[in-house]
């Protein structure tokens, strides 16, 4: 019984009349459940039980702007000491309910419970909405609403738009020039190429034509040597016979 010590106090003012009340104090979720109270004496025994529901009515909600999420503002509501665990949604201006971006309920190491939800508001959305954290077992609720006006709302700047198309264009017109100097640049290496081809070619040829009218020179030095040295040959035979005539 050590939770309860120092919390609880028996008032025995009425006991005469048949009458005592317990008092508990810093009530905890761990406080509920069933209570006995006993009456007996030498002629008399009586007992009765009280069922005892806890129920935590928690803080009003606390409405936080988080910053800006896809294309809009991120609001988060937060709320605490609820028992048990309560309901919480966003509505809007007629009292609809909104669908939330995200949502967190936990219970903390003394029962209670915390709650977290966030909803994502746009500028062509509702700018106003309230948070509703609820006790279901006694339909209490809490509420609190904000406001996002215009100005908060992110918004692209017309010069910035100019500038990322200025700057899109620039690019674009920058990768063109590189891609035409090396379209140009492989063109040039092969036509260099092919015409470093066609001269090996020629040359060979003239080489070839080279040799072979070497090759023709020289035989007809070597005919035109013979037939010199036929004619030699021939002067001095007939010389020869001259004088043998002679």
């Amino acid at each position: 019984m050590l939770d309860y010590q120092g919390r609880t106090e028996l008032l025995k003012d009425d006991i005469t009349n048949g009458s005592v009340s317990l008092r508990i104090r810093d009530i905890r979720p761990s406080d509920e459940g069933l209570y006995v109270c006993l009456f007996q004496s030498l002629t008399f025994f009586q007992d009765a039980s009280v069922l005892l529901q806890v129920e935590g009515l928690g803080s009003g909600p606390d409405i936080s702007v988080e910053g800006h999420q896809d294309g809009g503002i991120k609001v988060v509501c937060r709320s605490s000491r609820w028992y048990p665990q309560p309901e919480a949604q966003w509505r809007d201006l007629q009292g609809q309910f909104l669908p939330s971006a995200s949502e967190n309920i936990s219970q903390a190491a003394g029962g209670l419970f915390q709650t977290e939800i966030a909803i994502v508001i746009t500028e062509e959305s509702n700018q106003k909405v309230s948070c509703c954290v609820r006790n279901p077992c006694v339909n209490q609720e809490r509420e609190s609403a904000i406001y996002i006006a215009d100005l908060f709302f992110p918004r692209v700047s017309p010069w910035v738009v100019a500038l990322v198309v200025i700057l899109a264009l620039v690019i674009a017109l920058a990768l063109y020039c590189i891609w035409t100097q090396r379209r140009a640049k492989e063109t040039l290496q092969t036509h260099m190429k092919n015409q470093k081809g066609i001269l090996l070619t020629e040359m060979e040829h003239e080489n070839e034509r080279l040799q072979s009218e070497l090759a023709k020179q020289k035989d007809l030095e070597i005919k035109i040597q013979i037939k010199a040295s036929k004619r030699i040959i021939i002067w001095r035979y007939t010389s020869l016979i001259k004088l043998e005539g002679c």
